[in-house]
């Protein structure tokens, strides 16, 4: 029987251990998801930018170059 209790809590230690390492991870993965976000506005912003300014001279070119 207390052989049967002492395996339990090594089980059970073993999943507490196992909880703390998937919430750590979790927790550096939606850190890595909010900084690709970030990433990914700033390049649309970026890309926004480079087709306005594109448009731009595109408009500045005369039509029978």
């Amino acid at each position: 029987m207390n052989a049967e209790i002492e395996s339990l809590e090594a089980k059970i230690e073993q999943v507490i251990a196992l909880v703390h390492q998937l919430r750590a991870e979790n927790e550096v993965l939606r850190n890595q998801m909010v900084a690709a976000e970030a990433e990914r506005l700033h390049l649309r912003q970026t890309m926004t930018a480079a087709r306005e300014r594109l448009e731009g001279l595109m408009d500045k070119i005369p039509e029978d170059a």
